[in-house]
């Protein structure tokens, strides 16, 4: 098995972002600023063993691939933008691609979603909309295939693996698979291997029809998490100290020690797609009113989903072995396995472990 941690850019300043929200503005400026929104909220997390990085650094670049490497994740899903040509949030990748270091595989999703005020929750407000045609669809294939040419870029036997975020925002999504792939064999990249993210509910079924290989299941899968939590000893205490309309007026909140057995119990789908885990979720950094909060996540339960899931799951094919893990690094939506003040290491090691008990 091969476990990829999808990973955000978002951890360096640049000039749309200085524009947007003020000079220096990364990830680091909600997080750094989140604060509980009710007693035992662990908020904010903190950074421990990179610190407040500046992913510009070729030294933090390098010190997360030792770090993902031994722990057991084979590699970054990096998250890629792309407006109409122009590129946000390029550095990370480009200097990787530049310098060839680090010796760590990579891969891209291209997160196809108009660039709004969701960094500090005003999702409606859009700041760069995306466009799509064919042209543009040709274009994109032509810069893709530089960093398809790296020896580092992940492949599925053979094929350079590419992510699409919201396939359904595209206008017509077999027509870009088509131009894809022609365009790939007149550059002799050869063939794709195309997968479409499934982490909204219009991103569900069969990615076939559309000219993807296979789909990648996102965690949280809010599609089938259900009702948030209303009857745990937790909330009988919010109830005492009536806490619990308020909550529930502000924000919704899960309990990740019932979010793991109901996906775990999720019917199997009769086409190809690829599991994902998370070490957890807390968007109120980006969004302090109507939030999404799995609370009272723990590296050992944690543990337990990772090892069941590939345990469980049997590779496609040849290298048709994938497994994701959501995040490496979404510090502002708590999903993150780099180390924190609070749990240090223990979700790393808690990946590692589950590798190894699963027999990878």
């Amino acid at each position: 098995m091969r476990a990829l941690a999808f990973h955000l850019p978002q951890f360096h300043p640049v000039p749309e972002n200085d524009q947007w929200w003020g000079p220096g503005f990364t990830e680091w400026t909600n997080v750094a600023a989140a604060r509980p929104v009710f007693r035992g909220h662990y908020q904010p997390h903190l950074p421990a063993d990179l610190g407040f990085y500046d992913l510009r650094l070729p030294e933090v670049r390098a010190a997360q691939a030792a770090l993902a490497a031994a722990h057991g994740i084979h590699g970054f899903l990096y998250y890629h933008y792309w407006f109409g040509g122009r590129r946000i949030l390029e550095r990370p990748v480009n200097d990787i691609l530049a310098s060839g270091e680090p010796e760590f595989p990579f891969a891209l999703c291209w997160a196809n979603e108009n660039w709004t005020r969701r960094w500090d929750g005003k999702d409606s407000e859009v700041l760069l909309p995306e466009q799509y045609g064919e042209e543009d669809d040709r274009h994109h294939l032509e810069w893709l295939a530089t960093a398809f040419a790296d020896p580092r870029y992940i492949r599925v036997n053979g094929k350079p693996l590419f992510a699409v975020y919201r396939a359904m925002r595209l206008p017509d999504p077999r027509r870009t698979t088509d131009i894809w792939r022609e365009r790939a064999h007149q550059l002799g990249v050869g063939e794709l291997y195309l997968c479409r993210v499934e982490a909204h509910a219009d991103e569900r079924g069969d990615p076939g029809p559309l000219g993807f290989d296979a789909a990648i299941e996102f965690q949280p899968d809010w599609v089938a998490l259900g009702e948030p939590e209303r009857q745990s000893r937790w909330w009988s205490y919010a109830r005492t100290f009536g806490l619990v309309d308020r909550l529930y007026q502000r924000h919704r909140i899960f309990e990740y020690r019932r979010l793991v057995p109901r996906m775990l119990r999720k019917p199997a789908v009769a086409y190809k797609r690829f599991p994902c885990v998370t070490p957890g979720w807390d968007n109120t950094p980006r969004k302090p009113a109507d939030s999404w909060i799995i609370r009272g996540s723990s590296p050992r339960q944690y543990r337990r989903w990772l090892r069941v899931v590939l345990e469980r799951f049997a590779p496609f094919g040849p290298g048709e072995d994938l497994v994701f893990i959501n995040a490496w690094n979404e510090w502002a939506e708590g999903a993150h396995l780099e180390p924190d003040r609070k749990f240090g290491r223990a979700y790393l090691e808690a990946t590692r472990r589950a590798i190894e008990q699963a027999g990878g």
